[in-house]
């Protein structure tokens, strides 16, 4: 059963494109469908980009840059490859920058152990942001020389659907708004939209468990799986994450799914396998004539290419060809330029990512309960390895692990753009609670106000506060709908000369995350206080709220001015809105809220 069988015409008023950029650690994709009114739309898949030969034709293309010492953009993609390959890079001493994209990840998040100097640096004359820029770009361009050579009359194509094009993008499962943010500000900097405005409405994210499910709902499930109150897991193994996703089916025809445990993301994907490997090697090899950097860094490229991707068990040894057969050293087990590695040494580079695998599927199924169905997906899923382990450690247990049919690889690329067209997930898990520091008027008969009484001080009003408090607007772990609205009531009061004497045009307040251990939060001071970030800044115009609001008397008789407001959260299709609302003549007001994500410390 596929979900493009329920796929519906399009009811747009005009013909539009929409163009998934997925980037990835190691290999990145582009795929699109084009949306014209009345007709049911259909995924395609870019399967051609600069540099492939013809018998090459490929949907993933590699994630590396070439920049001259200047930064002046030199190859990317295949054809930075070919420059590796043939030698023009190192003859031009060019600077070769790959897994880029691991440098967005959250730095202070659960899922990153992997410190920046585990990670190939940037050079010093670019930045993240104009790197992604740059893959985008070339993205992009790849994306539009396919439409205009393979659809028929494909540069009036183009030129009609100007303005008319939408974006998504997929990231990992641990990613937020500030990835987000940075992702938009490069896709402007791309030129792929105008400014941030226009990024906002025109660019849609997706996680990568999300994407990966809906390309194996696109690819079709046997009706054994879809069957309403089943649950499936989808693991996406990437080049630089581990994701992990799970799922109830609601409902099949069409087909509807809802979240069951917060999305899990682990930084183990294939690049660390070849991180491993290059520890591994430089060890190996110290005291011979090829422990020189380039040479372990060409191994661990023909590693990468071959025994890395045909290895299935302990029991076989593997044989790294990297050079001629004048490359001799028997001490070290390097004959006619083949390295022999035995299958011990091999399962040591993998084993790592195959035990992280396993704890974040136990780690869903003690959040989202007993889950039989897994999907494994994704480039490094073809590893026979790493499924054969699963299979060994998890079969057991009557699970039920599969690949589906198709490309793997391309699961995020094609699974953005039925996201896009299909909206199959219902409700998610959040990741965190939500909510904001303030004030909390003080309670004589709450055992813990009363441990806080030194701290409590007089408001415009003459009530007493205590400073520090938590007010969650939205707990961890909660199920989420897509229209779903949150609201928590709060005030802002001045004192007369601070209403007068200042502008309070806007509203500017914080949204604090909390990922402690605490079913109620109270206290940002209190029990596991690192637990609290700020996660945005969100800035709203109040002018016409408060400016009709009506003096108030405080206990001795001095005015202020209190203006009481909600602020309303949604999650919408994957990403945080906010909104503030207040009451007018009986009547409910709104003013839309740009957020602002904060930098990491």
């Amino acid at each position: 059963m596929s979900s493009a069988q329920f796929r519906k015409p399009y009811k747009g008023p005009r013909r539009k494109l929409v163009l998934s950029l997925d980037v990835g650690t190691t290999c990145s994709g582009v795929s699109y469908t084009l949306l014209d009114p009345g007709e049911v739309p259909k995924l395609c898949t870019v399967t051609k980009f600069p540099g492939q030969t013809d018998a090459e034709h490929d949907s993933k293309v590699p994630s590396v840059l070439y920049y001259d010492v200047n930064g002046v953009l030199q190859a990317v993609g295949q054809e930075a490859e070919n420059r590796y390959e043939n030698g023009e890079a190192e003859d031009n001493e060019w600077v070769r920058v790959e897994w880029f994209k691991l440098h967005l990840r959250p730095k202070n998040s659960n899922v990153s152990h992997v410190r920046d100097d585990c990670i190939p640096q940037l050079p010093a004359f670019t930045t993240i942001t104009t790197i992604v820029a740059d893959f985008l770009m070339y993205l992009y361009e790849c994306a539009k020389e396919y439409i205009r050579t393979t659809h028929a009359a494909g540069d009036a194509l183009l030129r009609s659907l100007d303005g008319d094009i939408d974006f998504v993008m997929g990231h990992p499962n641990g990613w937020g708004g500030l990835q987000e943010q940075m992702m938009r500000i490069a896709a402007v900097q791309a030129g792929l939209v105008p400014d941030m405005n226009a990024a906002e409405n025109r660019i849609q994210f997706v996680t990568e468990g999300e994407a990966s499910l809906y390309y194996c709902l696109e690819n079709g499930l046997s009706s054994d799986i879809i069957k309403t109150g089943n649950k499936i897991m989808v693991v996406d193994a990437g080049g630089g994450t581990i994701d992990l996703s799970s799922y109830l089916i609601t409902e099949t025809r069409p087909i509807k799914v809802e979240e069951v445990a917060s999305p899990g993301c682990r930084l183990q994907g294939a690049v660390f396998v070849n991180q491993r490997a290059s520890s591994f090697l430089f060890d190996k090899l110290k005291g011979s004539i090829y422990d020189d950097p380039q040479d372990i860094d060409n191994i661990v490229h023909c590693f990468e290419k071959t025994v890395k991707r045909r290895f299935k068990t302990v029991g076989e040894t593997a044989h790294i060809r990297f050079g001629t057969r004048n490359d001799n050293d028997p001490e070290y087990g390097i004959s006619r330029g083949i390295l022999k590695l035995t299958g011990t040494d091999m399962a040591r580079l993998f084993d790592p990512s195959l035990e992280a695998i396993l704890a974040a599927i136990q780690e869903q199924r003690r959040a989202g309960g007993s889950i039989k169905r897994i999907l494994f997906v994704g480039g490094f899923a073809a590893s026979d390895y790493l499924f054969d382990g699963l299979r060994r450690e998890l079969g057991g247990a009557g699970t039920e692990i599969s690949r589906p049919d198709g490309h793997i690889n391309k699961a995020v690329a094609d699974g953005a753009v039925a996201f896009y067209m299909d909206h199959v997930v219902s409700a998610r898990m959040t990741r965190t609670a939500y909510g904001v520091k303030g004030s909390i008027r003080y309670d004589p008969s709450d055992l813990e106000h009363i441990a806080r009484k030194q701290s409590k001080y007089r408001c415009p009003s003459g009530s007493w506060n205590l400073p520090k408090a938590y007010h969650c607007i939205v707990p961890k772990d909660r199920k989420v709908r897509i229209e779903q609205e949150f609201t928590i009531d709060l005030c802002t009061k001045w004192s007369e000369s601070d209403f007068l004497g200042v502008s309070v045009r806007y509203k500017t307040f914080d949204i604090t995350t909390y990922d402690g251990s605490s079913i109620k939060p109270r206290w940002t001071d209190d029990v596991e206080p690192e637990s609290y970030r700020a996660l945005c800044t969100v800035h709203a115009d109040i002018s016409k709220a408060v400016s009709s609001l009506k003096p108030l008397r405080g206990h001795e008789g001095q005015k202020y001015y209190c203006f009481g407001y909600k602020v309303v959260l949604k999650f919408g299709l994957a990403e945080l809105k906010a909104q503030i609302a207040w009451m007018e003549n009986g009547e409910e007001k709104r003013s839309p809220a740009s957020i602002v994500y904060l930098g990491e410390d």
